[in-house]
């Protein structure tokens, strides 16, 4: 965690913000009007009841990422009831993976609570791009991939969650960098829209996991963390130059 953040091992952050929203007039044939500012907020330190379980949480993606130009509605499914907001930052400019597609809508992994959470928004809301990478976790040999177009670029032994404070298996996403003055163990801290499964908070944050260097050896090849990533500094200097929304995926392999 990190401090002020909730990240799962020594460092934490918090970031809040809620609501939910009315309708049409009846017999119109006009789409309800949606108050997306009384939606709940999908940032790292928010919940979203009902939304759609991740269906596929251990395939990857073809690298398609979005970014919401305004504060945007998520619903639970294409042209489905609205039950979350998104909005353009949270530890800077926030991009989405897209794990699937439908007419004019795109399924997106959220970085909310639960674990695994997605929703549908509109194309037309998000400005899109893609990514040539992907960064693969395997907790059982302890080591981190990151690929580039499905080559191997890079390859480190990790540090990993404890047995009761474990590092949660899926996909899911980096979603920002920041530095935190407070704490000198990592020069940047990558937080991913992921949380531990057992720990609700965490230094005052929601628990949310990051990617991190640690200062000591002993702190890769074991499972000791509070559920982060501890990764070497030539791995955090490779991971803090690939694009914000690229998939993690982490596995126990």
């Amino acid at each position: 965690m990190v401090g002020g953040v909730a990240l799962v091992l020594v460092v934490i952050l918090g970031f809040t913000f809620l609501g939910s929203g009315p309708a049409s007039t009846a017999g119109s044939d006009a789409p309800p009007v949606v108050d997306i500012a009384a939606l709940p907020l999908a940032d790292t330190y928010g919940v979203v009841e009902g939304a759609p379980v991740d269906p596929a949480a251990g395939v990857a993606t073809d690298g398609i990422v979005v970014h919401p130009e305004r504060q945007t509605p998520v619903h639970d499914a294409p042209e489905g009831a609205p039950i979350a907001r998104v909005e353009p930052t949270q530890f800077g400019d926030v991009w989405f993976p897209v794990i699937a597609e439908q007419g004019d809508w795109v399924q997106i992994l959220l970085p909310s609570k639960p674990f695994g959470s997605t929703g549908w928004v509109r194309s037309a809301d998000m400005e899109r791009a893609t990514t040539p990478y992907r960064v693969e976790v395997h907790l059982g040999s302890l080591t981190m991939q990151l690929l580039r177009e499905e080559s191997v670029v890079g390859e480190w032994e990790i540090g990993i969650g404890a047995p009761d404070t474990p590092t949660p298996v899926g996909r899911t996403f980096i979603l920002g960098a920041f530095t935190d003055p407070a704490q000198d163990f990592s020069p940047v801290i990558l937080p991913l829209g992921a949380h531990s499964p057992t720990l609700d908070t965490f230094g005052g944050g929601p628990g949310t996991v990051a990617i991190h260097t640690w200062p000591t050896a002993d702190g890769f090849g074991s499972a000791a963390s509070n559920g982060c990533i501890r990764v070497p500094q030539d791995a955090l200097d490779e991971l803090v130059e690939v694009p914000l929304g690229t998939l993690v995926m982490i596995d126990q392999d």
